[in-house]
């Protein structure tokens, strides 16, 4: 069964990831990256850009036409969020802006406009009650979108992330040392795992988290898939 794909966050790092994993799989049938504004193209033609300014009023009424769109041609339509990692050091209210304010409601217009199945990128750790400001917005967010109704969410939470212009690259070898959630994850494997997580049309409805060991599974699965 083919699928398409919704996604915010397609030009960042893990995004990018994502995006080239989903181009992979010939069950994919299209990918439309929302964006700010326009990038080069991706030369893969089943990729394409919709422009939206996500500080309007209207964003998660543009979100939902676009996703109404894609429902109308009859394949399944999931939503996704790769934006978040390397935003850490934006102000508070920026961060809350972008990581609640944008990711809410590009993920209450995709629910809007027919789209029942949502994967979002978080961190490890994430909790709402945290000290630590960016896990604390992480945890927030995931709260903001759990909220939404999606039958399936998908919630990512990756640890150290290898592979990413936002990781030094010692940090990422330290993190390579460090077993369990905490530890470095692949930027790759992360974005296989959100191209799994989509082609699993038999996946059950409810929320679940996912940390370093079930996303190197799942990456490790859609690699030996003959």
């Amino acid at each position: 069964m083919t699928f398409r794909v919704l996604i915010i966050g397609g030009t960042g790092q893990v995004g990018d990831a994502v995006v080239r994993a989903l181009v992979a799989e010939p069950s994919c049938a299209e990918v439309v990256m929302v964006n700010r504004r326009t990038v080069p193209s991706n030369a893969n033609s089943c990729v394409r850009q919709v422009i939206l300014d996500t500080a309007d009023a209207q964003f998660s009424t543009e979100v939902a036409k676009v996703a109404l769109s894609l429902v109308a041609q009859g394949d399944p339509v999931y939503g996704a969020s790769c934006v978040g990692v390397g935003q850490g050091s934006m102000k508070w209210e920026e961060l809350k802006a972008l990581e609640i304010g944008v990711v809410g409601g590009f993920a209450r217009g995709c629910h809007a406009g027919g789209v029942r199945r949502f994967s979002l990128l978080s961190a490890v750790g994430s909790s709402a009650g945290s000290r630590i400001r960016y896990v604390r917005v992480m945890g927030m967010k995931e709260e903001a979108v759990s909220g939404i109704g999606f039958q399936r969410l998908a919630i990512f939470r990756p640890g150290i992330i290898a592979g990413n212009a936002h990781t030094p690259a010692y940090v990422a070898w330290l993190g390579r040392l460090v077993p369990g959630r905490f530890g470095a994850i692949e930027q790759d494997d992360i974005g296989r795992a959100f191209a799994a997580e989509f082609m699993n049309s038999g996946a059950p409805n409810g929320t679940f988290y996912l940390e370093n060991d079930a996303m190197r599974q799942m990456s490790r699965a859609l690699s030996n898939r003959v």
